[in-house]
């Protein structure tokens, strides 16, 4: 007997403090506890088309637990319309840091944002029309209503305040490159990083001319809408204008037939600006193959024929880029390549005797012409770039000590 009034006794001192709330907020709609505040707002930064809501966290919040929002175009309507349905374990102002930022507190608030007019779809509506919202508890079958009434008009923002960042970005990189354009015009010499591969053109285009043997500049297998090969066009141009000063012979292989015409058209205008328009040769510049390996194939038959004394791989390559450089390698040119193809890079390099890695591929046609629009261009680039890395060593080292600020300063909301 003594043993049962002691289980009974250690049931109700340990046992029953652990179930009771458990079932009693099973079974008693009485714990459904609403929200104390709850507001709507017209959404910033936006077209006019939806209106933001926000209410404070319920004890009661959990994944059974949902928050329903009924809208209505009456303050004294029967709010019949649901606009919206979350759980009361999601939807947090966290979600929302264009608005709210990055507070603490955020996380004790809930917010949604609506579209009213897609409630009332097919509906004709006043432009300025103000929407009233009730917010209701709902676990399972019982449901609570809020007593608080929230309104709000959309309109529409001409500025998105959240984007000045960019703006202000925008403004101090634009200042940044027309500094260094009206430099460039005063000071023709200035400073640009040495680039081997530029620096060898003048050395390759010589060699060919006292050899007597031809020059071949091969492009990508990408059209003109890649940057790469707009940039190929570019050092096609300055390199034209050299040979057309050398009086050497240029051979220009495409696989794209548009690709062909713009290079024709650049060919000829640069022994146009050499004074040479008469040794100007347009079948120079033609077309080999529009396919891949057909391509890879004529032009490899070009360099074991010809045996041009320099080679230029410029564009976009694939898997072509090795067999191209190999068989120009065996012909015994100077071989010079560039890319943006980073996959076909160490190709190039173990094959050719230069290399231009990367954007230093469209670096080349202000660094081959010197003139002061593109000169202060890359100027002003490397200069941003240069600013970059140091506001990203700063941010590292501030959010190392627990400082994340700055990284909001870049954020494009």
């Amino acid at each position: 007997m003594n043993l049962l009034k002691k289980s009974i006794l250690f049931i109700a001192v340990f046992l029953i403090p652990f179930l009771t709330p458990t079932v009693l907020f099973a079974q008693s709609p009485a714990f459904l506890i609403p929200p104390a505040e709850f507001k709507a707002f017209d959404t910033p930064n936006d077209a006019g088309e939806t209106i933001s809501l926000t209410w404070s966290a319920s004890p009661n919040d959990s994944p059974d637990v949902f928050y329903i929002i009924y809208v209505d175009k009456d303050k004294n309507g029967a709010f019949e319309k649901e606009a919206v349905r979350i759980k009361s374990n999601t939807g947090y102002r966290t979600s929302a840091p264009e608005i709210y930022g990055y507070k603490k507190k955020n996380s004790d608030y809930h917010y949604a944002q609506i579209f009213p007019r897609k409630v009332y779809n097919g509906e004709t509506l006043p432009k300025k029309q103000t929407f009233y919202f009730k917010l209701a508890m709902v676990s399972g079958d019982t449901k609570v209503f809020m007593d608080t009434v929230a309104s709000a008009t959309a309109h529409g923002n001409l500025i998105h305040t959240k984007k000045i960042n960019n703006f202000v970005i925008m403004i101090v990189l634009s200042a940044i490159i027309l500094y260094f354009i009206v430099h460039a015009r005063r000071n023709p010499d200035m400073f640009l990083r040495k680039i081997g591969g530029l620096d060898a053109v003048d050395e390759a285009l010589g060699r060919a001319t006292e050899m007597g043997k031809p020059v071949l500049f091969v492009h990508g297998l990408t059209g003109m809408g890649s940057i790469s090969t707009i940039a190929a066009t570019s050092i096609l141009s300055r390199i034209a204008r050299k040979i057309a000063d050398y009086d050497a012979n240029l051979k220009v292989v495409n696989n794209d037939p548009i690709v062909m015409s713009v290079s024709q058209e650049v060919v000829k205008e640069s022994y146009l600006e050499a004074g040479r328009p008469d040794a100007y040769n347009s079948d120079n510049v033609f077309l080999v193959a529009s396919e891949q390996f057909p391509y890879v194939a004529a032009v490899g038959g070009i360099m074991t024929r010809e045996k041009p004394a320099a080679n230029f791989f410029i564009g976009y390559f694939y898997a072509e880029a090795l067999i191209l450089a190999e068989t120009g390698a065996t012909t015994g040119a100077i071989q010079i390549a560039g890319t943006d193809a980073y996959t076909q890079l160490p190709f190039f390099i173990t094959t050719c005797d230069y290399t231009l890695i990367g954007e230093e591929l469209y670096a080349a046609s202000a660094y081959l012409s010197r003139e002061p629009m593109l000169m202060g261009t890359l100027r002003a680039q490397d200069v941003g770039k240069g600013l970059l890395i140091i506001i990203l060593i700063l941010g590292t080292v501030l959010a190392s000590f627990g400082l994340v600020f700055i990284t909001h300063l870049f954020e494009a909301f």
